[in-house]
């Protein structure tokens, strides 16, 4: 929907009148905003500025373009937030310290005014994406940004040549198909991003406080029965398996360079790698299902998304907004995927042949059914690597629950320690 000046000064009037605080302007002035993306995508966001200049022609725009990765993005602006740009893209797991700062507008407060100049309210921002995604974007009931890319986890790329379908559903049938055919199956266990999967699967646990502390659960039991020793003892037969080679973080690149891996678990991010060393046999599915007495449970996974959101203290905040919406709406992921096939939220763009004819994306949309948000605080990360580390190099006793449980307590209580 365009609007014409005509149509948008009284528009835009009466959406300030609802409230001072939503800067949207008047069609004859000039709207300065800034915009935050990564170094990877400044050529897409250009393309997506200017549709968006073009969209709203009757509006004069000095839209600045930045670079700032979406992994950072919570460190730099929380330096200065009144100093950081209008609008910026985000990894999901910054969005609690990002809230707790006061530096992201609560979009639900700006509703009217955005539905006034875009046409279409947040609760159709909501409808249009993913249901998760919406989760990930709320806080407190309160919807904080949108909802940009939706393939930030991981899965199992394996090698049809090696690896079967059917092996590729459980870590013991895995594991005895990479035997077989002389290779390993690779995964980065020194990461509390990767090593929680198996946690997650399991039904364990972590958690927000207010206070930025973390809760964590693995050292109990979960709702199934199944206790973190028992997850423990599972991840200790799969890392000490012949067949089982611990990936550096880092590292795994070369790993899959190296043609020793004819399975490995990884994301989207290693797609082109991946291809190019499995050729033919190039397959992705799934996680893996891992065996706990007499049950397989499936690998649960560390799920989150991208997000853009927009500065509480963005001078035109409901312009800022209006930009945020365009630049992850329908038309925006899909050439966001066409271009850097990254895996979009919106559930028209989901369905598109191009998104459902990517292996890659298709495994971890399949995954996502087992993924979980990941909720955890600052202090969650170095614990957890170690923890992984010493699972990974054996240095915990596979036959000893004392010690297992020993292990688990020594996690939780450096992960949940106070926030200092």
């Amino acid at each position: 929907m365009k609007f014409t000046k005509k149509m948008l000064a009284p528009v835009l009037a009466a959406a300030m009148a609802v409230s001072s605080t939503v800067c949207v302007s008047a069609a004859d002035e000039t709207i300065k905003l800034t915009l935050w993306g990564a170094e990877e995508d400044q050529d897409l966001l250009k393309e997506l500025v200017g549709k968006f200049e073009e969209t709203y022609s009757d509006q004069t725009f000095d839209i600045e373009i930045g670079v700032e990765s979406e992994s950072t993005a919570k460190d730099t602006i929380l330096t200065d937030v009144e100093a950081a740009a209008d609008v910026f893209a985000f990894a999901s797991d910054q969005i609690y310290d990002l809230v707790n700062a006061g530096a992201l507008a609560n979009l639900d407060e700006y509703d009217e005014a955005f539905q006034a100049v875009s046409g279409k309210s947040v609760a159709d921002v909501k409808a249009a994406n993913s249901e998760s995604s919406v989760e990930a974007a709320t806080v407190n009931d309160n919807f904080y940004a949108f909802p940009m890319a939706g393939d930030n986890s991981y899965f199992l790329y394996y090698d049809s040549s090696v690896v079967s379908p059917e092996d590729a559903q459980s870590w013991d049938s895995l594991l005895a198909a990479a035997e077989a055919g002389g290779k390993k199956v690779g995964m980065i266990l020194a990461s509390g991003w990767y090593n929680a999967g198996f946690f997650y699967g399991a039904g364990l646990t972590t958690d927000l406080n207010e206070d930025g502390t973390t809760v964590m659960d693995w050292n109990g039991t979960s709702p199934s029965g199944i206790s973190g020793v028992d997850v423990v003892k599972s991840m200790l037969n799969i890392a000490s398996n012949p067949a089982f080679q611990a990936v550096a973080d880092g590292d795994l690149s070369n790993q899959i360079a190296s043609g020793n891996l004819c399975a490995f678990v990884s994301g989207t991010w290693d797609a082109d790698t991946t291809q190019e060393a499995f050729g033919d046999g190039y397959a992705a599915t799934k996680l893996p299902t891992f065996t706990v007495g007499d049950q397989q449970v499936q690998m649960g996974s560390a799920f989150g998304y991208k997000f853009i959101g927009v500065n509480a203290y963005a001078e035109n905040i409901g312009w800022a907004a209006v930009l945020a919406e365009f630049l992850t709406n329908e038309e925006a992921q899909i050439t966001r995927f066409d271009q850097r096939q990254i895996g979009p939220t919106n559930l028209k763009a989901v369905e598109t042949d191009a998104v459902q004819d990517n292996l890659a994306i298709a495994a971890v949309i399949e995954q996502s059914e087992f993924g979980v948000i990941q909720k955890v605080g600052g202090k969650y990360w170095d614990p957890a690597q170690t923890f992984g580390e010493n699972i990974a190099q054996g240095k915990i006793p596979a036959d000893d629950d004392g010690a297992i449980q020993e292990a688990l307590d020594t996690l939780v209580e450096g992960v949940t320690a106070p926030v200092e």
